[in-house]
């Protein structure tokens, strides 16, 4: 993924729901796409990204890494991760993690911000913080950064050999 090479699609990972976005052909500007429901169990969420992934050609996904604002990972990181991975698994595009403190925070404020009360946030706030994470991968992409980390590879488990 270089400055300028195509679409980036963005992801926020909720328990319920799973923020997407998707970025114009050159890469400058994030917009929103849709609130996915999660599917833990058919993984129609997965499927219906990948399937985002084919039809705007995207050359790459990013998936935000709710970190902690000392920068440590807990267990929504580690569900995050996860979700990434088995993302990529379904997809012939690499898919990075770009962290995103404090970005459904942002998302609830500019939503305030521009009128939208706070009942009617649930149905939106999700692509908001997709947008708010694919907006900086790609700021960071054009500045000649990379989008985010890569996926890192699980070690293989060992077997322990008994005494």
């Amino acid at each position: 993924m270089t400055p300028g090479d195509g679409v980036l699609l963005g992801v926020d990972v909720g328990e319920a729901r799973v923020g997407l976005a998707a970025s114009d052909p050159v890469g400058l500007l994030a917009h929103p796409v849709a609130t996915l429901r999660r599917d833990a169990e058919g993984l129609t969420d997965l499927e219906m990204i990948a399937a985002e992934v084919a039809d705007r050609r995207a050359v790459g996904v990013v998936v935000g890494l709710p970190r902690s604002l000392s920068g440590d990972e807990g267990l929504a990181a580690r569900r995050a991760r996860d979700y990434a991975g088995a993302l990529q698994r379904r997809l012939d595009v690499p898919v990075r993690l770009v962290d995103e403190r404090l970005t459904t925070v942002d998302a609830h404020r500019n939503l305030h911000r521009s009128g939208v009360r706070g009942r009617a946030h649930r149905g939106v706030v999700d692509q908001a913080a997709a947008v708010l994470i694919l907006q900086s991968a790609l700021d960071a992409r054009r500045a000649g950064r990379p989008p985010g980390e890569p996926l890192k590879a699980r070690k293989p488990r060992t077997r322990r050999s008994g005494p």
